[in-house]
């Protein structure tokens, strides 16, 4: 080989990701050659091992090898990441991960500073803003003002007192959150006991616990006493005493009231992080409003008082952020024109990616996943760096079609700055700009982990593979439709941007809410649809519980399993447990030793003892039709339900799988942890444990969410079981096949927003796509003739 064809070796086996023998979770020794700086889509049926190969592999190694750069002190603030079962992965990319995970639990963090928008914000009206109240800082509600003096330490080694005041722009009252609370002391004590007797009714507050000898033994307060008996100062040092130092049982320990405490600990924190029984406690005893001093704004008077032709910065941040890209349009001051231009591409950069319907004070906590994957996709849109690899769990989650091309278009956008796109995704309309695909299959769990097909789009469609051959499907307009006998009344509905809607939802039926995001769908069902006995909820929210939690502990699987074991070998069925008495001695049932190597990383190693099973050798021993609870644990829902198929007692275990294998999540093994599990596996496996109702009123949102085409038509046989079953079905959907498949539609628009909010159609999808000219009718009609 001469020298040049050496060179050009070289140089193209830079131009491709190398994948070699991937073996994490399902993959079946997989090696595979990704293509730099194109868009790469990886397809297969949900479980075939796409999510193992993309996040898994390339994205987990790659974040590792840059965590290793980091000095040793910080690497044990950061979470620490395994290396994933491969044999060799080459020419890796720095990779950035926009998932669907939900944003962060910070109650100070909103739309705009997850974005650096309202930084810009600050920066403009720090500029421009009159009167002139200050730098950046003084418009931001996480800064407080704060006057004092301290000793400056001068060139000549002298140290100097010296006066300072810091100028923010957090409100005073309410410390920048936006909210007002007002506690019901009688939820969080009771006056009739004393704290000896257990009078504090805060969760995790109990009477020999540390919270509360803080109290006891601090000396403010006699521990034997009833707080209705308490002094005026004795009840202010209970309640609100500030943080003083105190001395416990030879400790040094800081002393404060209970409300502080609590406003800290739970009140401060985002609701949806706080544990299921402390959000109840927080609901019962606490009413939250807008904080009366800021009106809800965060920011105290100054920063509120400067404005930009008659538009202060609250004013700004409550826009809806299409009003806000109009307004920005009409400020043209010379002096701050490159901050324009990127503040405006920022903005513009929310309507293109179909978010045009938010506002910039928008709590980051109250996005869905979707909207939080696009919000966090606005942050990379203007970054200046590039060759950078760009994973994307499916980013058309959430979206209705009329939006999926304006995310193909930021994809793309993303892909020709020169990065690396990988996109894990099941819409036919993001696998069609696909530069390259990797089709994974052919099946889910163990039936899959293997390429089915690496190539171009075209050469995809004629592969004969699963997802080759439905591409190009399409569900039908239904020759006929159920018809319903009764409603649920909605009347007036004017939450969020509900125009005072007047609907009829028929029930009977299967009746399908579609409309762009942000139309008000969720706001029309989840805020109006009663909530009855016999009505089940199923959304994509993440299933409580601990990386001991898997399928078969949530859904009650595991009691039966445990129970048949007993009843075979003659013991108790505790023994069966991991977490009680069959639990492994070495690692106490995880299946992995944990071990903490002083202030570097958290090693994780597979127990050789228990060969990660977590159970004891003991518990190993007891056989069930040959085999011992950890290899059936390993079983799929599927494996399972053969292997359990008419033994008596298992029955309820039974139904459950059914459920599990008819809702296609049948590939699921009964020990995997919930954590590994999907959005949409998630709510497929609630789904499977709501199935027993009947006459029931089922609301479903989005439960297509990681289906691939193929499963579409089982889901879509499963909602019919539904109806056919005596049961009402709501579904909140996008996908185009779901709305073809139902017996009426109601479609809310005709934007998103104050733009939406009313009902643009109501009828069968057959008239939709007759006489509608709605967004949704456009695209169905394009769907069903396509």
């Amino acid at each position: 080989m001469t020298e040049s064809a050496v060179s050009a070796h070289i140089a193209d086996s830079h131009e491709v990701i190398r994948v070699v023998g991937a073996r994490e979770n399902n993959l079946k020794n997989v090696s595979v050659e990704i293509p730099k700086r194109r868009l790469t889509v990886f397809t297969g049926v949900s479980g075939s091992g796409k999510s193992s190969l993309v996040f898994g592999t390339i994205a987990n190694e790659s974040q590792r090898l840059i965590n290793e750069t980091y000095p040793t002190f910080v690497q044990q603030f950061m979470g620490q990441l395994s290396r994933p079962e491969v044999d060799a992965l080459e020419n890796v990319s720095p990779a950035i991960i926009v998932d669907q995970e939900r944003m962060g639990a910070n109650a100070r963090s909103t739309v705009g500073t997850a974005t650096d928008a309202h930084a810009m914000l600050r920066l403009l009206f720090s500029r421009l803003g009159q009167p002139h109240v200050g730098s950046p800082q003084a418009f931001s509600f996480n800064v407080p003002s704060v006057s004092g003096a301290g000793a400056v330490t001068l060139q000549s080694g002298k140290k100097e007192r010296r006066s300072f005041e810091i100028t923010g722009g957090m409100c005073p009252r309410c410390e920048g959150l936006g909210e007002a609370s007002d506690i019901d002391l009688d939820e969080i004590f009771d006056r009739e006991k004393s704290l000896a007797e257990g009078a504090i009714a805060v969760p995790g507050y109990s009477v020999d616990g540390w919270m509360v000898r803080g109290f006891t033994e601090s000396g403010f307060v006699d521990p034997d006493k009833k707080i209705k008996d308490y002094s005026e100062q004795e009840l202010a040092d209970f309640l609100y005493k500030e943080p003083t130092k105190v001395r416990i049982q030879n400790i040094n320990m800081t002393y404060e009231g209970l409300i502080p405490k609590l406003t800290k600990s739970m009140l401060q924190k985002d609701r949806d992080a706080l544990q299921p029984h402390v959000r109840a406690f927080v609901d019962r005893a606490v009413r939250f409003t807008a904080c009366p001093a800021c009106g809800g704004t965060r920011l105290n008077d100054g920063a509120r008082s400067s404005k930009i032709a008659g538009v202060s910065i609250a004013d700004a941040a409550a826009m809806q952020i299409t009003d806000l890209a109009a307004w920005l349009r009409t400020v043209d001051d010379p002096s701050v024109a490159p901050l324009m231009v990127t503040l405006r591409d920022v903005i513009d950069s929310f309507v293109d990616i179909g978010l045009g319907y938010l506002s910039l004070d928008r709590s980051s906590g109250t996005l869905s996943g979707g909207e939080s994957q696009r919000t966090k996709m606005i942050r990379h849109l203007g970054s200046a760096l590039t060759d950078i690899s760009y994973v994307f769990d499916e980013p058309t989650a959430g979206l209705h079609p009329h939006d999926i091309q304006r995310m193909n278009a930021l994809l793309q956008q993303l892909r020709d700055k020169g990065n690396t796109v990988l996109v894990v995704e099941h819409k036919p309309e993001v696998i069609e700009i696909a530069d390259h695909v990797v089709d994974l299959g052919p099946g889910a769990g163990r039936a899959g982990g293997e390429i089915q097909y690496e190539g171009d789009v075209a050469g995809l469609r004629a592969s004969g593979t699963l997802t080759g051959r439905h591409l190009d499907h399409r569900a039908r307009l239904k020759a006929s439709t159920r018809t319903s006998k009764a409603a649920i009344q909605i009347r007036g509905a004017a939450q969020h941007n509900l125009k005072n809607v007047d609907v009829d939802i028929p029930l009977g039926v299967l009746t399908v809410i579609t409309g762009v995001a942000g139309s008000g769908k969720s706001s029309l069902i989840h805020g109006n649809v009663p909530a009855f006995d016999d009505v089940v909820v199923v959304d994509q929210a993440p299933i409580k519980g601990n990386r001991r939690s898997s399928p078969a502990t949530y859904t009650g699987i595991l009691d039966t399993v445990r129970a048949a074991f007993a009843k075979a070998n003659g013991v108790k069925p505790a023994l069966f447990s991991a977490n009680s008495e069959g639990a492994c001695p070495a690692c106490r049932g995880l299946g992995v030793i944990i071990t903490t190597l002083g202030f570097t990383q958290t090693v994780e190693t597979l127990c050789e003892l228990c060969n990660g099973s977590g159970f004891s050798d003991e518990v190993l021993e007891h056989l069930l039709d040959g085999r011992n609870i950890a290899e059936v644990l390993a079983m799929s829902a599927a494996e399972a339900a053969e292997f359990f198929a008419g033994r008596k007692g298992m029955g309820p275990a039974e139904v459950t799988l059914a459920r599990m294998i008819d809702v296609g999540i049948g590939y699921i093994t009964l020990g995997q942890a919930l954590s590994t599990l999907s959005g949409g596996e998630r709510q497929r496996l609630k789904l499977a444990i709501s199935m027993a109702k009947k006459g029931a009123i089922y609301v479903l949102d989005e439960p297509t969410t990681g289906l691939h085409l193929a499963d579409v038509d089982n889901m879509l046989g499963m909602l019919d079981r539904l109806v056919e079953a005596g049961n009402s079905v709501i579904v909140i959907e996008h996908h185009q096949a779901v709305m073809a498949h139902a017996d009426w539609i109601i479609d809310l628009g005709p934007g998103a927003g104050h733009d939406g909010g009313t009902i643009v159609f109501e009828g069968t999808p057959a008239d939709l796509v007759a006489t509608a000219e709605t967004l949704t009718a456009t695209h169905l009609k394009a769907y069903v003739a396509g």
